[in-house]
Protein backbone atom coordinates (compact mmCIF):
# COMPACT_ATOMS: atom_id res chain seq x y z
CA UNK A 1 0.00 0.00 0.00
CA UNK A 2 1.59 3.55 -0.91
CA UNK A 3 1.53 6.27 1.36
CA UNK A 4 0.70 9.69 -0.11
CA UNK A 5 2.95 12.57 -0.18
CA UNK A 6 2.90 15.45 2.49
CA UNK A 7 4.09 18.26 1.72
CA UNK A 8 7.53 19.15 2.79
CA UNK A 9 6.97 21.35 5.49
CA UNK A 10 4.21 18.90 6.91
CA UNK A 11 7.21 16.33 7.03
CA UNK A 12 9.53 18.58 8.50
CA UNK A 13 6.77 18.71 11.17
CA UNK A 14 6.31 15.12 11.58
CA UNK A 15 9.09 13.81 11.90
CA UNK A 16 10.17 16.60 14.36
CA UNK A 17 6.86 15.70 16.15
CA UNK A 18 7.47 11.80 16.61
CA UNK A 19 11.44 12.32 17.20
CA UNK A 20 10.31 14.26 20.30
CA UNK A 21 7.11 11.97 21.39
CA UNK A 22 9.78 9.22 21.05
CA UNK A 23 11.97 10.82 23.49
CA UNK A 24 9.89 12.45 25.55
CA UNK A 25 6.45 9.78 25.71
CA UNK A 26 4.52 12.86 25.88
CA UNK A 27 2.30 15.39 23.87
CA UNK A 28 4.18 17.88 21.69
CA UNK A 29 3.22 21.31 21.60
CA UNK A 30 3.49 23.87 18.58
CA UNK A 31 5.38 25.91 20.50
CA UNK A 32 8.41 23.36 21.84
CA UNK A 33 8.86 22.25 18.39
CA UNK A 34 9.19 25.93 17.32
CA UNK A 35 11.32 26.49 20.72
CA UNK A 36 13.67 23.88 20.05
CA UNK A 37 14.35 24.03 16.16
CA UNK A 38 15.18 27.06 13.57
CA UNK A 39 12.32 26.12 11.06
CA UNK A 40 12.29 29.35 10.12
CA UNK A 41 8.21 29.73 10.52
CA UNK A 42 6.33 31.11 13.60
CA UNK A 43 4.68 28.64 15.84
CA UNK A 44 1.45 29.57 14.59
CA UNK A 45 2.55 28.43 10.98
CA UNK A 46 3.69 25.01 12.75
CA UNK A 47 0.52 25.44 14.96
CA UNK A 48 -1.94 25.14 11.59
CA UNK A 49 0.93 22.50 9.86
CA UNK A 50 0.00 20.05 12.99
CA UNK A 51 -3.61 20.65 12.74
CA UNK A 52 -3.64 19.89 9.47
CA UNK A 53 -1.37 16.47 10.33
CA UNK A 54 -3.77 15.33 12.80
CA UNK A 55 -6.84 16.23 9.93
CA UNK A 56 -5.41 13.69 7.69
CA UNK A 57 -5.34 11.03 10.77
CA UNK A 58 -1.12 11.53 11.18
CA UNK A 59 -1.30 12.75 14.23
CA UNK A 60 -3.99 12.92 17.05
CA UNK A 61 -4.71 15.28 20.09
CA UNK A 62 -4.74 13.44 23.48
CA UNK A 63 -7.88 14.54 25.85
CA UNK A 64 -7.36 18.67 26.73
CA UNK A 65 -3.84 18.79 26.55
CA UNK A 66 -1.88 21.34 24.35
CA UNK A 67 0.13 19.07 22.24
CA UNK A 68 -0.35 16.08 19.60
CA UNK A 69 0.70 12.86 19.44
CA UNK A 70 1.24 10.28 16.66
CA UNK A 71 -1.14 7.75 15.14
CA UNK A 72 -0.22 4.37 13.95
CA UNK A 73 -0.91 6.22 10.24
CA UNK A 74 1.86 8.60 11.08
CA UNK A 75 4.55 6.13 12.34
CA UNK A 76 3.94 4.18 9.25
CA UNK A 77 4.53 7.52 6.91
CA UNK A 78 7.37 7.80 9.22
CA UNK A 79 9.10 4.49 9.15
CA UNK A 80 8.62 4.53 4.94
CA UNK A 81 9.50 8.40 4.25
CA UNK A 82 10.91 10.01 6.99
CA UNK A 83 13.36 7.50 9.35
CA UNK A 84 16.06 7.42 6.50
CA UNK A 85 19.08 4.34 6.66
CA UNK A 86 20.66 3.94 10.15
CA UNK A 87 23.52 1.64 10.68
CA UNK A 88 25.24 0.59 13.56
CA UNK A 89 28.73 1.96 14.46
CA UNK A 90 31.76 0.08 13.56
CA UNK A 91 32.55 -0.24 17.38
CA UNK A 92 28.84 -1.64 18.16
CA UNK A 93 29.28 -4.13 14.79
CA UNK A 94 32.59 -5.18 16.34
CA UNK A 95 31.33 -6.08 19.86
CA UNK A 96 28.61 -7.89 18.41
CA UNK A 97 30.47 -9.67 16.14
CA UNK A 98 32.65 -10.72 18.55
CA UNK A 99 30.55 -11.85 20.74
CA UNK A 100 29.00 -14.30 18.42
CA UNK A 101 32.59 -15.98 17.45
CA UNK A 102 33.21 -16.31 20.57
CA UNK A 103 30.76 -18.28 21.06
CA UNK A 104 30.75 -22.11 21.23
CA UNK A 105 29.22 -23.44 17.82
CA UNK A 106 26.37 -24.34 19.35
CA UNK A 107 22.99 -23.60 18.31
CA UNK A 108 21.25 -23.14 21.46
CA UNK A 109 23.72 -20.51 22.19
CA UNK A 110 23.53 -18.95 19.30
CA UNK A 111 19.69 -18.64 19.94
CA UNK A 112 20.43 -17.36 23.67
CA UNK A 113 22.79 -14.67 22.56
CA UNK A 114 21.23 -13.43 19.36
CA UNK A 115 18.14 -12.53 21.87
CA UNK A 116 20.17 -11.09 24.27
CA UNK A 117 21.75 -8.98 21.96
CA UNK A 118 18.86 -7.91 20.28
CA UNK A 119 17.34 -6.90 23.68
CA UNK A 120 20.31 -5.09 24.91
CA UNK A 121 21.18 -2.96 21.79
CA UNK A 122 17.59 -2.02 21.04
CA UNK A 123 16.22 -1.67 24.38
CA UNK A 124 13.40 -3.71 23.89
CA UNK A 125 12.23 -7.15 24.13
CA UNK A 126 13.80 -9.58 21.43
CA UNK A 127 12.30 -12.75 20.38
CA UNK A 128 14.48 -15.18 18.34
CA UNK A 129 12.98 -18.68 16.34
CA UNK A 130 15.68 -21.39 16.12
CA UNK A 131 16.22 -22.29 12.63
CA UNK A 132 14.00 -25.29 11.09
CA UNK A 133 14.63 -27.00 7.87
CA UNK A 134 12.62 -27.52 5.18
CA UNK A 135 14.29 -31.20 5.01
CA UNK A 136 16.41 -32.34 8.12
CA UNK A 137 19.59 -33.60 6.88
CA UNK A 138 22.24 -35.55 8.29
CA UNK A 139 25.58 -33.91 9.18
CA UNK A 140 27.63 -36.92 11.24
CA UNK A 141 26.66 -39.13 13.94
CA UNK A 142 28.51 -41.59 16.90
CA UNK A 143 28.04 -44.63 17.94
CA UNK A 144 29.07 -44.92 21.55
CA UNK A 145 29.77 -47.97 23.62
CA UNK A 146 28.04 -47.65 27.23
CA UNK A 147 27.96 -51.51 28.07
CA UNK A 148 27.44 -54.33 26.96
CA UNK A 149 24.51 -54.12 24.75
CA UNK A 150 23.96 -50.81 24.99
CA UNK A 151 24.92 -47.87 22.84
CA UNK A 152 24.94 -44.42 22.68
CA UNK A 153 23.95 -42.89 19.05
CA UNK A 154 24.20 -39.22 18.87
CA UNK A 155 23.13 -37.79 15.71
CA UNK A 156 23.98 -34.18 14.78
CA UNK A 157 21.81 -32.39 11.83
CA UNK A 158 22.81 -29.61 9.72
CA UNK A 159 20.50 -27.18 10.94
CA UNK A 160 22.49 -28.07 14.61
CA UNK A 161 20.31 -29.96 16.44
CA UNK A 162 21.45 -32.69 18.31
CA UNK A 163 19.13 -35.59 19.40
CA UNK A 164 20.59 -38.63 21.77
CA UNK A 165 19.19 -42.10 21.92
CA UNK A 166 19.93 -45.68 23.46
CA UNK A 167 19.84 -48.48 21.51
CA UNK A 168 20.10 -52.50 22.52
CA UNK A 169 22.56 -54.09 20.45
CA UNK A 170 22.18 -57.29 19.34
CA UNK A 171 24.75 -58.52 21.54
CA UNK A 172 28.17 -57.27 23.49
CA UNK A 173 29.37 -54.82 21.36
CA UNK A 174 32.99 -52.25 21.74
CA UNK A 175 33.37 -49.12 20.92
CA UNK A 176 36.55 -50.26 18.85
CA UNK A 177 33.62 -52.31 16.78
CA UNK A 178 31.05 -49.03 16.92
CA UNK A 179 33.62 -46.66 15.50
CA UNK A 180 34.11 -47.72 12.19
CA UNK A 181 30.44 -48.44 11.72
CA UNK A 182 29.52 -44.59 12.91
CA UNK A 183 32.40 -43.63 10.56
CA UNK A 184 30.75 -45.36 7.71
CA UNK A 185 27.28 -44.22 7.96
CA UNK A 186 28.01 -40.58 8.77
CA UNK A 187 30.03 -40.85 5.39
CA UNK A 188 27.08 -42.09 3.37
CA UNK A 189 24.43 -40.45 5.20
CA UNK A 190 26.16 -36.70 5.24
CA UNK A 191 23.99 -34.24 3.66
CA UNK A 192 21.37 -36.48 3.67
CA UNK A 193 17.31 -36.09 4.22
CA UNK A 194 15.09 -38.71 5.40
CA UNK A 195 14.41 -39.84 1.36
CA UNK A 196 17.94 -40.12 0.88
CA UNK A 197 18.32 -42.22 4.31
CA UNK A 198 15.62 -44.59 3.26
CA UNK A 199 17.47 -45.14 -0.36
CA UNK A 200 20.12 -46.59 1.63
CA UNK A 201 18.19 -48.65 3.73
CA UNK A 202 18.32 -51.83 1.84
CA UNK A 203 22.64 -52.06 1.16
CA UNK A 204 23.03 -51.82 5.10
CA UNK A 205 23.27 -55.18 7.03
CA UNK A 206 22.85 -56.22 10.47
CA UNK A 207 22.78 -53.67 13.21
CA UNK A 208 23.48 -50.33 10.61
CA UNK A 209 19.47 -50.90 9.11
CA UNK A 210 18.36 -50.70 13.38
CA UNK A 211 20.53 -47.02 13.69
CA UNK A 212 18.86 -46.47 9.89
CA UNK A 213 15.59 -47.24 11.40
CA UNK A 214 16.06 -44.90 14.71
CA UNK A 215 17.89 -42.15 12.05
CA UNK A 216 14.71 -41.93 9.94
CA UNK A 217 11.94 -41.69 12.88
CA UNK A 218 14.23 -39.08 14.24
CA UNK A 219 14.28 -37.12 10.69
CA UNK A 220 10.36 -37.37 10.35
CA UNK A 221 9.41 -36.21 13.67
CA UNK A 222 11.71 -33.39 13.23
CA UNK A 223 10.28 -32.48 9.49
CA UNK A 224 6.70 -33.19 10.81
CA UNK A 225 7.58 -30.16 13.19
CA UNK A 226 5.05 -27.36 12.53
CA UNK A 227 7.11 -24.49 14.42
CA UNK A 228 10.03 -23.95 15.68
CA UNK A 229 11.50 -23.27 19.28
CA UNK A 230 10.95 -19.15 20.62
CA UNK A 231 13.57 -17.38 22.48
CA UNK A 232 12.86 -14.34 24.59
CA UNK A 233 14.91 -11.50 26.23
CA UNK A 234 14.55 -8.22 27.47
CA UNK A 235 10.77 -8.02 28.54
CA UNK A 236 11.48 -5.69 31.54
CA UNK A 237 12.75 -3.12 28.83
CA UNK A 238 9.84 -2.61 27.50
CA UNK A 239 7.44 -3.23 30.88
CA UNK A 240 9.87 0.23 32.38
CA UNK A 241 8.27 1.88 29.60
CA UNK A 242 5.62 4.67 30.50
CA UNK A 243 3.11 3.42 28.38
CA UNK A 244 3.69 -0.42 30.32
CA UNK A 245 3.30 1.22 33.81
CA UNK A 246 -0.67 0.05 33.99
CA UNK A 247 -1.36 -3.14 34.42
CA UNK A 248 -3.40 -4.09 31.20
CA UNK A 249 -0.78 -2.65 29.08
CA UNK A 250 2.07 -4.78 30.54
CA UNK A 251 -0.25 -7.97 30.42
CA UNK A 252 -0.76 -7.38 26.63
CA UNK A 253 2.75 -6.71 25.96
CA UNK A 254 3.53 -10.13 28.22
CA UNK A 255 0.66 -11.99 25.66
CA UNK A 256 2.56 -10.41 22.14
CA UNK A 257 5.82 -12.39 23.41
CA UNK A 258 3.76 -15.74 24.84
CA UNK A 259 1.12 -16.22 22.45
CA UNK A 260 2.27 -18.65 19.92
CA UNK A 261 -0.38 -18.20 17.20
CA UNK A 262 0.57 -14.58 16.94
CA UNK A 263 3.97 -15.45 17.18
CA UNK A 264 3.95 -17.95 14.43
CA UNK A 265 1.66 -15.71 11.82
CA UNK A 266 4.50 -12.93 12.35
CA UNK A 267 7.07 -15.35 11.74
CA UNK A 268 5.38 -17.08 8.81
CA UNK A 269 4.61 -13.48 7.04
CA UNK A 270 7.87 -12.78 7.41
CA UNK A 271 9.31 -16.00 6.04
CA UNK A 272 7.16 -15.83 2.33
CA UNK A 273 8.02 -12.34 1.95
CA UNK A 274 11.82 -12.10 3.49
CA UNK A 275 13.40 -8.54 4.39
CA UNK A 276 12.71 -7.25 7.05
CA UNK A 277 9.22 -5.70 8.39
CA UNK A 278 8.07 -3.49 10.85
CA UNK A 279 4.29 -4.37 12.41
CA UNK A 280 2.99 -0.85 13.76
CA UNK A 281 0.22 -1.29 16.18
CA UNK A 282 -0.95 -4.53 15.04
CA UNK A 283 -1.71 -3.53 11.63
CA UNK A 284 -5.50 -3.91 12.15
CA UNK A 285 -4.64 -7.47 11.92
CA UNK A 286 -3.10 -8.42 15.47
CA UNK A 287 -5.42 -6.89 18.33
CA UNK A 288 -2.76 -8.28 20.88
CA UNK A 289 -0.29 -6.46 18.85
CA UNK A 290 -2.86 -2.75 19.40
CA UNK A 291 -0.42 -1.54 22.16
CA UNK A 292 3.42 -2.55 20.46
CA UNK A 293 5.40 -2.44 17.42
CA UNK A 294 7.75 -5.06 15.99
CA UNK A 295 10.46 -5.18 13.68
CA UNK A 296 11.02 -8.88 12.19
CA UNK A 297 13.52 -10.32 10.33
CA UNK A 298 14.13 -13.69 8.55
CA UNK A 299 17.76 -15.04 8.68
CA UNK A 300 19.36 -18.04 7.73
CA UNK A 301 19.56 -20.22 4.39
CA UNK A 302 16.48 -20.14 2.26
CA UNK A 303 14.93 -23.53 1.18
CA UNK A 304 17.47 -24.87 3.75
CA UNK A 305 17.38 -23.52 7.52
CA UNK A 306 15.46 -20.51 8.11
CA UNK A 307 14.20 -18.50 11.42
CA UNK A 308 13.08 -15.14 12.39
CA UNK A 309 14.20 -12.58 15.05
CA UNK A 310 13.24 -8.95 16.16
CA UNK A 311 12.23 -6.74 18.57
CA UNK A 312 9.12 -5.70 20.38
CA UNK A 313 8.46 -2.50 21.93
CA UNK A 314 6.15 0.28 22.37
CA UNK A 315 4.58 1.85 19.46
CA UNK A 316 6.76 4.61 20.30
CA UNK A 317 10.22 2.56 19.72
CA UNK A 318 13.15 4.16 18.24
CA UNK A 319 12.85 2.56 15.00
CA UNK A 320 15.66 3.73 13.38
CA UNK A 321 17.92 2.19 15.80
CA UNK A 322 15.73 -1.01 16.41
CA UNK A 323 15.72 -1.47 12.24
CA UNK A 324 19.92 -1.48 12.21
CA UNK A 325 20.15 -3.52 15.02
CA UNK A 326 18.05 -6.35 13.90
CA UNK A 327 19.06 -5.95 10.22
CA UNK A 328 23.31 -6.73 11.66
CA UNK A 329 22.05 -9.44 13.75
CA UNK A 330 20.04 -11.13 11.05
CA UNK A 331 22.80 -11.12 8.77
CA UNK A 332 25.27 -12.32 11.59
CA UNK A 333 23.09 -15.38 12.42
CA UNK A 334 22.40 -15.65 8.26
CA UNK A 335 26.43 -16.38 8.38
CA UNK A 336 26.92 -18.64 11.23
CA UNK A 337 23.82 -20.98 9.50
CA UNK A 338 26.45 -20.75 6.58
CA UNK A 339 29.35 -22.09 8.24
CA UNK A 340 26.97 -24.50 9.84
CA UNK A 341 25.94 -25.77 6.78
CA UNK A 342 29.32 -25.42 4.71
CA UNK A 343 29.30 -27.67 2.21
CA UNK A 344 25.73 -28.92 2.44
Amino acid sequence: MSVPELTQRCQVVLRLVIQEHIRTAAPVSSKTISEQYSLGVSAATIRNEMAALEEEGYLTHPHTSAGRVPTEKGYRYFVEKLMGESQLSPNERRTISHQFHQARLELDQWMRLSAAVLAHSAGSASLVTAPKSSHCRVKHLELISIRDELVLLILVLQEGTVKQQILSWDGPVSQDELTPIARHLSDLWSGCDQTEVVATRDSLVGPEQKVADVVLQTLRRLDARTSSEIYRDGLLNVLNQPEFVHSDSAQQIVRALEERQVIDTMVTDVMERGGLQIIIGGEGRWEELSEVSVVLARYGIHDQATGALGVLGPIRMQYGRAVSVVRYVSQLMSDLISDLYGGA
